[in-house]
């Protein structure tokens, strides 16, 4: 039967890595074989910095155009109405 141990650690200076087994782990032979898997955390990358204008451009060109304020209002009202139901 394969078992499994889930473990998190620090890595070290010199990019190592240590692990200690819980007392309570049933390995009955030091020195075997084990298969250790390391999941590296996710790398996002740092967003750029912008200017306040190079943001707000950005929103304006993501925004709808051509809606008059006649045609806004009427999706606000649908939207309200929805609410009601």
């Amino acid at each position: 039967m394969q078992s499994a141990l889930r473990i998190e650690t620090k890595i070290l200076p010199g990019n190592k890595i240590e692990i200690n087994l819980p007392a309570d782990t049933t390995s009955t032979s030091v020195g075997q074989t084990i298969e250790v898997i390391v999941l590296l955390p996710d790398q996002k990358p740092t967003p750029e910095k912008q200017s306040i204008l190079h943001l707000l451009e950005e929103i304006h060109r993501q925004r709808p155009v051509g809606r008059s304020v006649a045609e806004i209002n009427r999706d606000l009202q649908v939207e309200r109405d929805a609410w009601d139901n």
